[in-house]
């Protein structure tokens, strides 16, 4: 029986990702770069300065714009940069690392949309803010159950499934490593993440404005240094990947969606998660005077996560010269790799990588749970459940495989996206008229703030929380810029 649910499971992931999803997310992702004047190419100055200029929050309780940066490329930035890359070459070739940046090029803009919906429609919460797709859903479209929906769908694949096979990853790695049993190392884990999850949000964004900057940092610096040691091989490499990525593109001419295409788009969108409706779960925390400025923040994670953190894998892996296959792939290729490169001690550094990499996916990962949960209900009861569930399932990853777990999250995150991407499909004037708006304050020198009659013709305009009109903010003298 168990083997049937695995093979009609397998057969359901293979037609959602493999020609549902890759279709739907690119095609909407070349709509709203259109649709958004090119917004993740030609903003990329104002994203630097955004990151830096926004960096700390108003009043202390509160989220800033870099921490909900941080919480969401925690979630982004995943064992998957480094497994899922490595496969993605064996499997698909260097060609495969073109149609990754493609995909986060392109996929960028839709991070720009959700981001920018879920910072417009976010609610209070206490001294900090919370939103998201589900959000969006009830408040401007009018479906609350397709916002229960995408919740009820999130909380399974990000809160418990994909954080019980980051447990997995770590316990194994390091037991592989120091020879530490993995209930030794399940127990420690399921310890520090109690810790960490029931502090709450403050606890988890500081956390992750700790944890992502040192280990992106730390990877990227490894992968510059392996660069700069074998320059003379870059000319070499970077060849392959256009020369081969081209031929993806008469390959997708000629009707056929070969497996380098697949494996550079599939790998890049779990990733990225660009257009997915996750990272907007984060983005909605940051407290920031426009809505517009965390759209560009979450816009700029994607090319953190994909044009930084998965080339810097790329690149060590073709470097090396170690060949991958069907049954050498993910990690292992990676740590080959590496142990190529800069020798033994290759294993223990990866080690460490993958443990930093894991713990940040589920922090983030939780938190997006967290949010979507006090979305169906406000009842602490509900939030204090799923907190024990979330410590529960990082304790059973971290001492059993959750190979046909992982399986069904698939589908529920495939199925996830196209609620997410149905909505901000429809919301995206929303996003443009927003921009808009930001845009004429940006060119008159000021520093852009937002009210809710900014827009006119607004959708659900009645239930915004966040964004008082101008009038209101004058009669009461407080400021947000």
């Amino acid at each position: 029986m168990e083997k049937l649910i695995e093979k009609l499971v397998s057969q359901a992931n293979d037609l959602l990702w493999s020609q549902v999803l890759i279709v739907v997310l690119v095609a909407l992702g070349l709509y709203f770069t259109v649709r958004m004047g090119f917004v993740q190419f030609r903003m990329i100055p104002e994203m630097f300065r955004l990151l830096f200029k926004e960096g700390t929050a108003r009043e202390k309780g509160q989220v800033s714009s870099f921490q909900a940066f941080a919480i969401g490329t925690a979630a982004r930035v995943g064992t998957g940069n480094i497994a899922g890359v490595a496969t993605a070459i064996a499997l698909g070739g260097p060609g495969a690392v073109f149609w990754m940046w493609l995909i986060a090029l392109i996929g960028a803009a839709s991070a720009f949309v959700e981001s920018t919906l879920a910072q417009v429609y976010k609610i209070r919460d206490g001294r900090t803010w919370r939103g998201g797709p589900a959000y969006y859903m009830e408040r401007a479209l009018g479906q609350r159950w397709l916002g229960v929906l995408f919740a009820i769908l999130i909380t399974f694949s990000f809160g418990f499934a994909f954080n019980s096979v980051q447990s997995n990853t770590i316990s194994l790695s390091v037991s592989n490593q120091f020879g530490i049993s993995t209930t030794v190392v399940g127990i420690v884990l399921t310890i520090v993440t109690a810790i960490v999850v029931f502090g709450g949000i403050q606890s988890i964004a500081l956390l992750s404005s700790i944890i992502v900057p040192v280990m992106a940092g730390g990877y990227i610096l490894l992968a510059i240094w392996i660069m700069v040691t074998n320059v003379s091989l870059l000319p070499d490499v970077f060849s392959l990947i256009f020369s081969e990525g081209v031929l993806g593109i008469e390959q997708l001419f000629g009707g056929a969606i070969g497996a380098m295409v697949l494996q550079g788009i599939r790998r890049g969108l779990f990733s990225n998660e660009a257009g997915m409706g996750s990272a907007p779960n984060a983005a909605a925390t940051a407290e920031v005077s426009h809505p517009v400025k965390q759209g560009l923040i979450q816009s700029f994670s994607v090319f953190v996560d994909t044009l930084l953190v998965c080339t810097s894998t790329a690149m060590i892996v073709l470097i090396s010269g170690v060949a991958g296959s069907e049954s050498f792939a993910g990690v292992e290729l990676t740590q080959a790799a590496l142990t190529a490169e800069i020798g033994s001690v290759a294993t223990s550094f990866l080690t460490i990588a993958i443990f930093l990499f894991a713990f940040s996916s589920i922090l983030g990962n939780y938190y997006y749970g967290e949010t979507n949960i006090q979305f169906i209900s406000d009842k602490k009861i509900y939030v204090t459940l799923y907190r024990i569930g979330v410590v529960g399932m990082v304790l059973f990853g971290a001492v059993r495989s959750a190979g046909l777990v992982w399986s069904i999250a698939d589908v529920f995150m495939g199925l996830m996206a196209l609620v997410n991407l149905y909505a901000i499909f429809r919301l995206a004037k929303v996003a443009r008229a927003v921009l808009d708006d930001y845009l004429a304050q940006r060119r008159e020198g000021e520093d852009p703030v937002f009210y809710v009659d900014s827009v006119e013709n607004l959708p659900g305009r009645e239930y915004i929380e966040a964004w008082e009109s101008e009038t209101e903010e004058q009669q009461t003298g407080t400021s947000r810029s």
